[in-house]
């Protein structure tokens, strides 16, 4: 294995709102918010750290695209390991301000549905077995 050149620190969100966008994945995750303005924090127990900086004319990228608008990256999010089990997040991220860009899991044969958070970024809920969930 090769040695490391660093480690993860964090991973930082463009977003308009900073502030909000920390609270909406608060919200998801848990954790602790911390800091206002241009740049918030959330720390999340036995994960990495999420930032958000504020982007003046943030423009969210556009799902699916393949182009120059296409998304850069996204979370997957391990919601449990049943369909209700999805179900009951997606009821969840859609009333702290979610928007569904594809929840189509042809009835449950695909382990995911795709969502934007409040400030554009695409995210999944996964249906994760629990041998594999972290």
């Amino acid at each position: 294995m090769a040695q490391p050149v660093a480690r993860m620190w964090s991973v930082v969100l463009d977003c308009p709102d900073p502030r909000a966008l920390a609270e909406f994945y608060a919200q998801v995750l848990g954790g602790t918010v911390e800091g206002d303005g241009d740049w918030v924090d959330l720390h999340v127990p036995g994960s990495h750290k999420l930032a958000f900086q504020r982007a003046p004319g943030h423009k969210p990228p556009e799902w699916p695209r393949d182009d120059a608008d296409s998304q850069q990256l996204h979370f997957d999010l391990a919601a449990g390991d049943t369909v209700e089990a999805i179900e009951a997040a997606e009821e969840k991220v859609l009333a702290l301000g979610a928007r569904p860009l594809d929840v189509n899991d042809l009835n449950g044969k695909r382990d995911f549905r795709v969502y934007a958070d409040p400030a554009g970024h695409p995210f999944c809920l996964c249906r994760v077995e629990r041998t594999r969930a972290v």
